[in-house]
């Protein structure tokens, strides 16, 4: 009776564990405040304004938050050491921001590209920055309402893509150990390696856009 009883503890408390893990869709929730988040701080960074309906930042003090923090901080470094990259996203890939279709497939075709060879942080902070750097080109070409449907886009993207990755390491929190003790100049290598794929695929997607 005491071993199955220390067995019913056990299970238990396995069980709690694994209901402490996000379920999949917490983290394509997760994904898509963040994007908001990452977005909003990007128009706020460039002076557009934008009409928000059901925009929700991070709780304020939340491990959400922390997490949203982090990623803009990485997204900051990536985004200095290629400025040009993550700008003007739209005249790169030479769409049109008139058509939701053009634009999730054009999305979609560069967050494919982007973990082809497999998923990183890095990777994921450029996947945002690429999302960002679209909505700064919809909101600045009178094309608000393109900005959820990025957000979406991302957030499906999350679902097909990142969530069994993103379980393996706890969720989103995860992130933070990119920063911690950790050296800027190491930091720095792995984010250079994701704007040059990006860099690199940028073309051939351009490319595969082209009307037939």
């Amino acid at each position: 009776m005491e071993m199955l009883r220390r067995s019913s503890v056990f299970a238990a408390e396995v069980m709690e564990v694994f209901d402490r893990f996000p379920t999949d869709k917490e983290l394509v929730s997760q994904a898509k405040a963040l994007c908001r988040d990452y977005i909003n701080s990007r128009l706020i960074r460039v002076g557009v304004s934008w009409s928000k309906p059901e925009y929700n930042a991070p709780v304020p003090g939340g491990k959400l938050a922390e997490v949203s923090t982090i990623l803009l901080r990485l997204g900051d470094e990536l985004e200095y050491i290629r400025p040009n990259v993550y700008r003007n996203i739209a005249r790169q890939l030479n769409i049109s921001l008139h058509s939701e279709t053009v634009v999730t497939d054009a999305f979609l075709a560069v967050a494919a590209q982007i973990f082809t060879a497999g998923i990183t942080w890095g990777k994921v902070v450029s996947l945002y920055a690429v999302a960002a750097g679209l909505a700064v080109d919809c909101v600045r070409q009178a094309q608000p309402a393109m900005v959820h449907t990025i957000v979406d886009c991302l957030g499906e993207f999350v679902r097909k893509t990142l969530v069994t990755w993103l379980k393996r390491r706890g969720g989103w929190a995860d992130i933070t150990k990119c920063v911690v003790n950790t050296d800027p100049s190491l930091r720095s290598h792995w984010l250079v390696a994701a704007v040059c794929s990006f860099g690199h695929f940028l073309k051939a997607i351009f490319f595969v856009l082209l009307p037939e």
